[in-house]
């Protein structure tokens, strides 16, 4: 199947521009200094609060293991915190610090300024029908 007369197949096409929006993306990351699976961790706990590490670990589906060594590192530079559990003294609660959440909002914005920046060459329509295809095929 060829894309806009090139010998591009469909796939090809989708996942060159996906490392397209990806390298993108990394750069736009590069002014905090955090890696792809710290950034998607703080996505995380900004969009769903407060988390045990294991429904962290859940979210990102990475195994409990990574994800305890996310949190970390995210700790250590002072965008996390753990905290007790009131529900179970067993228990710890991953939650973003007032830093975290700085970053974590400072790095939307940046994630969606590249994207707009990506897709501004679509016409309105193509973008609104590309929204379309991608949700259809994501479920």
């Amino acid at each position: 199947m060829e894309v806009d007369g090139d010998d591009d197949s469909l796939a090809e096409a989708f996942w060159k521009v996906a490392r397209l929006l990806r390298h993108r993306t990394r750069d736009a990351l590069a002014p905090w200094e955090v890696s792809p699976s710290q950034a998607r961790a703080l996505g995380v706990l900004a969009r769903h609060g407060v988390l045990r590490p294991g429904a962290l670990a859940e979210h990102l589906r990475i195994a409990a293991r990574s994800a305890t060594e996310v949190v970390d590192d995210l700790q250590r530079r002072g965008l996390v915190e753990r905290r007790p559990d009131p529900n179970d003294r067993r228990a710890t609660l991953v939650a973003l610090t007032p830093e975290g959440v700085r970053t974590s909002s400072g790095i939307r914005a940046s994630r969606q300024a590249e994207a707009e920046r990506l897709f501004a060459e679509l016409t309105p329509g193509d973008r609104a029908e590309l929204a379309r295809i991608l949700r259809t095929l994501h479920g």
